[in-house]
């Protein structure tokens, strides 16, 4: 609908200039100009009339409603956090009072006391919620939730397309709230693994909200210099480019595994980390994948793309290389797929009702198979980029103690290796570093900070430390760190792999940490070693007695590696130690475990 000049208050040119604005604003836009233009209208509304602005500015000053904001996170990783302390400084720099706190501190019964709730939260697994929001997701979900009057809210979901429960917890979080009485500041967003453009969206969004509800605006109304504003150092978005000092086979001659420990120079860099952080890596794609993605496209690998919204534009082959994700599929590529390549097999195959067809066809299957399973399409390189999603970056737990060696950062990463669909594969960064980065070489790097997987802060405190394959990765930074700072804890470790004599990471270490007392105790699992499979979890309940004992001292537990398998054993095995050496019922172990979450006591860090 367009502006008429009819009773307007516009005259020509202007009419004409909003009628070229207004149709191409995005939602988040006419919210913020909502507000500022209500901000405005409130400043010029009290000038010449003093005792009105003085009541407006003390009402300002002390209206809860538009001055003070609570931001609960649910993080595993990491980015909820990230994104939630670093969204709390902004709205504390435009003037909010503004309280910042993950989940599993906040006081369920404090939530009535809110009147302005913003939630940025994970999915875990299979929809599942962080272990950080389990505790807040129960009681929201339960029959002790309050109703909720004069309550604002937002959700800012993060996921993983890729997975069947795209931003499940999120999702969840938005329609109980609505259900229980509260009203949207601003729609959900639901976030995939590059969430920079999105959350930044959703922040503008809710600043608009906020302005709108205010009544008073000078310091709450937005500007653009405001949102602009950007973490100073290296980061997610300001990548270190770290010099590879050494790559190293872990595993011996005859091993079917291939384990890298990488040491990274962040020498001069000012980066700093703490154990039980990650590191992320901006990778690039396989050279050999991307020429046969371009010889079945068809489109000349030189052709310029634009790849953002801030117009950058690469050859088609470079933006193949670095910039577009190419070795996963997810249904919503699939069904933007479908939309040019008019292939009813492959309509067929995303119909309602053949979900586990589909889910069995994503698996372990690409780009390039995709084209070939349904191609040919009849589009550009343009619009071929821009039904793809940013190549991601991969995590990997820090595998070394800032404080023990702070101009390096080490890694354990495995090389992702498996034949399936007629075609070998690749894991696109565990390979690239086995294969084509060499001493020398330079990565794009940053820390994440987990504080979800931290040593406790007391020194003497007992940990368990349960971590098969490249999941021992972070508890070598664990005890790196506490022989550095002379740490008195008992520790214990459950390490497994598939072989003894080739597959022990880290044999010498765990070795000379045991004889110097830094690490108490040690149990291994080589499962290929016996005529019967032994896991990591057969060692726990081999020694359930003692391993109840430690934590009935306040031992923390911590579980790192394989979350679809080996966590949801080692879970179950947990259970099974407590109910037998506590003498308890399923539900009072589960109590008890829940008990030791919300104390920061059981912590995972699962993938």
């Amino acid at each position: 609908m367009q502006l008429q000049v009819i009773n307007s208050p516009f005259n020509q040119e202007q009419t004409e200039l909003l009628n070229r604005l207004l149709p191409n604003l995005t939602e988040s836009q006419k919210i913020w100009l909502s507000g500022y233009l209500s901000a405005s209208t409130t400043v010029v509304a009290t000038e010449g009339t003093p005792n009105l602005a003085t009541e407006l500015t003390e009402q300002k000053t002390t209206d809860p409603i538009t001055k003070d904001i609570t931001i609960l996170f649910g993080s595993q990783t990491g980015n909820a956090q990230s994104l939630a302390k670093n969204h709390g400084n902004r709205l504390k720099e435009l003037g909010f009072n503004v309280t910042v706190q993950s989940m599993s501190d906040f006081k369920p019964n404090n939530l009535k006391k809110i009147q302005n709730l913003l939630i940025i939260v994970s999915t875990h697994g299979e929809g599942d919620p962080p272990d950080t929001a389990i505790a807040f997701h129960e009681f929201l979900h339960g029959k002790r939730a309050p109703k909720l009057q004069d309550f604002h809210y937002s959700v800012l979901a993060l996921g993983d397309s890729s997975y069947e429960f795209f931003c499940e917890t999120g999702k969840q979080f938005d329609e109980r709230l609505e259900e229980l009485g509260g009203t949207r500041l601003y729609p959900r967003v639901d976030c995939d693994l590059d969430f920079d453009e999105p959350a930044s969206e959703w922040f503008e969004g809710i600043v608009g909200g906020l302005n709108l509800q205010s009544k008073s605006t000078v310091s709450t109304a937005i500007s653009p210099t405001a949102l602009s504003i950007q973490d100073s150092g290296y980061s997610r978005s300001n990548p270190y480019y770290a010099e590879v000092l050494d790559i190293i086979n872990l595993n011996g001659r005859g091993s079917n595994k291939e384990t890298l420990h990488v040491e990274l120079s962040i020498e001069d860099a000012g980066i700093s980390f703490q154990p039980g952080d990650s590191l992320g890596i901006f990778p690039n794609n396989d050279p050999e994948l991307v020429e046969l993605l371009i010889t079945e496209l068809g489109f000349s690998p030189t052709e310029s793309v634009t790849i953002n919204k801030q117009g950058e534009v690469l050859a088609f082959r470079e933006a193949l290389l670095t910039y577009y994700e190419i070795t996963v599929l997810t249904k919503p590529l699939l069904q933007k797929f479908s939309e040019i390549a008019s292939n009813p097999s492959l309509d067929e195959l995303l119909a309602k009702g053949n979900e586990d067809k589909l889910k069995a066809y994503l698996n372990g299957r690409d780009l390039l198979d995709l084209i070939q399973d349904f191609g040919p399409i009849q589009i550009d390189a343009q619009t071929f980029v821009s039904l793809l999603r940013k190549l991601p970056t991969r995590l990997y737990s820090i595998a070394s103690s800032y404080q023990a060696n702070p101009d390096e950062v080490h890694l354990t990463i495995g090389a992702v290796r498996y034949h399936a669909n007629g075609r070998d594969r690749n894991g696109v960064c565990s390979v690239q570093i086995a294969e084509r980065i060499q001493p020398g070489d330079k990565l794009p790097i940053y820390v994440q900070n987990n504080e979800n997987f931290k040593l406790p802060e007391n020194p003497d405190t007992p940990i368990i430390m349960v971590g098969p394959g490249t999941g021992v990765a972070p508890f070598r930074s664990f005890l790196q760190e506490r022989e550095e700072i002379g740490a008195t804890g008992k520790s214990w470790l459950f390490f497994g792999d598939q072989h003894f004599v080739t597959d022990f990471l880290y044999q010498t270490e765990w070795q000379n940490w045991l004889k110097d007392g830094v690490l108490t105790k040690m149990n291994i699992a080589f499962s290929r070693d016996t005529a019967e499979k032994v896991y990591v979890q057969h060692r726990m309940l081999e020694h359930s007695k003692e391993l109840f004992e430690w934590l009935e001292e306040g031992a923390v537990l911590y579980i790192c590696g394989d979350e679809k398998h080996m966590a949801h054993d080692v879970h179950q095995t947990l259970l099974a130690i407590i109910q037998k050496e506590g003498q308890m019922s399923l539900e009072k172990a589960e109590e008890y475990v829940a008990a030791m979450n919300q104390n920061k006591r059981y912590q995972r860090d699962v993938y």
